[in-house]
């Protein structure tokens, strides 16, 4: 196994590595996937599709003003090298043609430059020229959250603000799908709430009650599902055993599937700045999996966004069937 720097980590050294290196390492060893970017035009944005490229994680094909991306590569001392460049005259126009190149096979994956996610997805969710399937579109924060020994998906706390429980069902799935896809196994999936009983009081419960029936009848499939779980008892064993919680999700889940946006957020927030966890993200749900970096990103974060949609997207090149819609 290699590290982020490209050193090779012997076993004892691997079970102490961050889990985002364990990530970059193993996306490195694939070929590198094409990615159209939308509109890199800022240092951040663009700096970080190169970083990606200069690791072997994605290929990319920058769409945007084609000077305007040239200046900033200048002014920043990026070397675009080969980088194919793709003329739109302003962020509009770069999602519209960055879609429309996915839409012709010209990439695997779609990356988000220094234009808003709104108008990203805007183009994404057309229902004529977009990339929609019949799956629902939802976000994944895939947290590497010190003093935890798994990485912890959180999902939605990005798209769906309050999904209905057809739209949770493909949220389940679609976090389940990636999780399997990377190749982290049968992931635990903890349906969140504020209690682990259903009450008719807080909806969420009886919601998370009928994801775990629906999964009981291979509605949802891949995982191991269990809720309603408060958050303390889907991630602490001993929390589980005080109240007497007997699966094998609780205490030891690794997808956290949140009642609404607003919770999600919150949950991922105060991760990121009580805890210093780090939180990758990708969409997931559309033709292809889009790659949504923020700008307070860390270079690390950016990477690990990156290799976990290529390794994806080479999951998904393998077998069509690992998100059939």
């Amino acid at each position: 196994m290699r590290s982020s720097d490209g050193s090779t980590l012997g076993e004892g050294e691997a079970q102490f590595a961050s889990k985002y290196d364990r990530l970059i390492a193993a996306a490195r060893s694939g070929t590198p996937v094409r990615t159209v970017v939308a509109h890199p035009c800022d240092a951040t944005s663009l700096r970080g599709a190169l970083e990606a490229r200069d690791e072997r994680l994605i290929a990319p094909i920058l769409v945007g003003p084609q000077s305007r991306i040239r200046d900033v590569a200048q002014a920043e001392g990026l070397d675009l090298g080969t980088a194919e460049i793709v003329d739109a005259p302003h962020s509009h126009a770069a999602a519209a043609e960055a879609v429309r190149l996915v839409r012709e096979g010209r990439g695997e994956l779609l990356m988000k430059g220094s234009l808003h996610t709104d108008e990203l997805m805007r183009e994404v969710a057309a229902s004529a020229t977009g990339l929609r399937t019949e799956r629902r579109i939802s976000h994944v924060f895939i947290m590497d959250v010190p003093g935890h020994a798994e990485t912890l998906f959180i999902t939605d706390a990005a798209i769906n603000i309050f999904p209905d429980l057809d739209a949770k069902r493909d949220i389940v799935q679609n976090a389940v799908d990636l999780w399997t896809g990377i190749g982290l196994g049968i992931p635990r999936v903890a349906i969140l709430s504020a209690v682990e009983t259903v009450t008719t009081k807080i909806p969420s419960t009886l919601e998370a009650a009928a994801l775990c029936k629906m999964a009981d009848r291979g509605q949802i499939t891949g995982a191991l599902v269990d809720g309603p779980l408060a958050f303390d008892n889907a991630v602490s064993p001993e929390a589980a055993a005080i109240k007497g919680i007997v699966s094998p999700v609780a205490g030891h889940a690794q997808i956290l599937v949140v009642p609404d946006l607003e919770a999600g957020n919150m949950l991922a927030k105060n991760l990121t700045f009580l805890s210093k966890a780090d939180a990758a993200g990708i969409v997931l749900g559309a033709r292809v999996p889009i790659i949504l970096t923020s700008r307070a990103d860390s270079v690390r974060t950016r990477l690990a966004s990156c290799a976990v949609a290529a390794l994806y997207a080479a999951a998904r090149r393998r077998s069509p069937a690992v998100d059939a819609v």
